[in-house]
């Protein structure tokens, strides 16, 4: 069992690259330890993206299987043309509109970053968060950070410290509490080496955005063929889900309350996954958990991963969830439920 120290940090602090405590959770970095941060969209669990040994801890921590392609975070634009051959015009564009911020761009890599972190795909998943913690630490380091979310594999991302403790204390090296993150899901990837650019994961910027930006983009088949090697992390593999069997129902509130009558005949504790304004219709299931409102898709992506974390607290056998539009940041949060209940949906 390793020894996880926590550091907490004021995302609002000056010349936080400085910090005492940015500058220990840089040194564990730079020693080739994994570290838990704070990104816009989820915590991150962090390692030296050149050094092998140290992506190896990052999956073996999470439980993680190694096909599966890890995003390098970076803080500049050299770090970018330190790990890819090449920026093309459309990439050049998402760069300016979106970064620092929740968009991942798949480009062509130099093969400075362990093949551990490509999955040995010849190209390289890359962002630049937003978050000033995520970004001082990345300085503080001089690396480009290999990381996924900070959760056992499967499990919800986390948002918050505490989310990270519950799964990985006694794993890793360290935790940068920054507080609670804000977007919620995860990064927007895109594959910049397609025509048109191919969306591989939606997350926290919407294909309306992009095609604002660069004109249509395409859905990569990966999205709905889980038997095709993902060159997105999340796209392979059940993930994001509670303890209890969830299930998605299209139909709404009135068909949720007649399945959660008839699991009363049942010795199941039922949960329902549903929004501030519906939160009333539910008086038999056993928990009603809200997930932001209907009316503001953005707090409903905010709240997600929390509530579903949530349920687990809560000792339910089965939960029923609304279903949301897919219009916006709606198709990240609809893609990250199905993949929660495993796929399972109920007309």
């Amino acid at each position: 069992m390793i020894e996880t120290q926590l550091w907490r940090v004021n995302p609002e602090t000056a010349d936080l690259e400085n910090d005492l405590q940015i500058k220990a959770a840089a040194k564990c970095l730079s020693q080739g330890k994994i570290v838990a941060f704070p990104t816009e969209t989820v915590y991150g669990l962090g390692g030296n993206a050149k050094f092998r040994d140290s992506v190896q801890k990052i999956y073996e921590a999470k439980g993680r299987p190694s096909d599966n392609p890890l995003i390098v975070h970076v803080a500049t634009a050299e770090q970018v043309r330190e790990i890819c051959t090449e920026i093309n015009p459309i990439a050049k564009k998402l760069m300016d509109a979106f970064w620092p911020g929740p968009l991942t761009l798949v480009l062509p890599s130099r093969g400075e970053v362990s093949d551990a972190v490509t999955a040995g795909l010849s190209t390289v998943a890359v962002r630049m968060p937003s978050h000033p913690v995520a970004r001082a630490l990345i300085l503080a380091s001089g690396l480009p950070i290999a990381a996924p979310s900070a959760n056992s594999s499967g499990h919800p991302s986390p948002t918050k410290a505490d989310h990270v403790l519950h799964d990985l204390y006694g794993k890793i090296a360290g935790i940068v509490d920054g507080g609670e993150t804000g977007v919620g899901v995860e990064s927007t990837v895109v594959d910049c080496t397609t025509t048109p650019v191919t969306i591989l994961r939606p997350g926290g910027v919407s294909r309306e955005q992009l095609e604002e930006v660069i004109g249509p983009v395409a859905d990569d088949p990966g999205l709905t063929r889980p038997d095709q090697t993902p060159k997105a992390p999340g796209m392979k593999y059940k993930h994001y889900a509670p303890e209890a069997t969830m299930y998605l129902v299209p139909a709404g509130e009135s068909r949720i309350q007649e399945l959660v009558a008839h699991e009363k005949n049942s010795d199941r504790r039922v949960g329902v996954l549903t929004t501030e304004e519906n939160q009333k219709d539910f008086p038999q299931a056993d928990v009603v958990l809200t997930c932001g409102r209907r009316s503001d898709p953005e707090s409903v992506a905010h709240s997600l991963f929390a509530i579903l974390r949530a349920f687990d607290a809560e000792n339910v056998d089965v939960i029923y969830s609304e279903t949301f539009s897919e219009a916006g940041i709606g198709k990240a949060v609809m893609n990250r439920l199905s993949k929660a209940a495993a796929g399972r949906v109920i007309e």
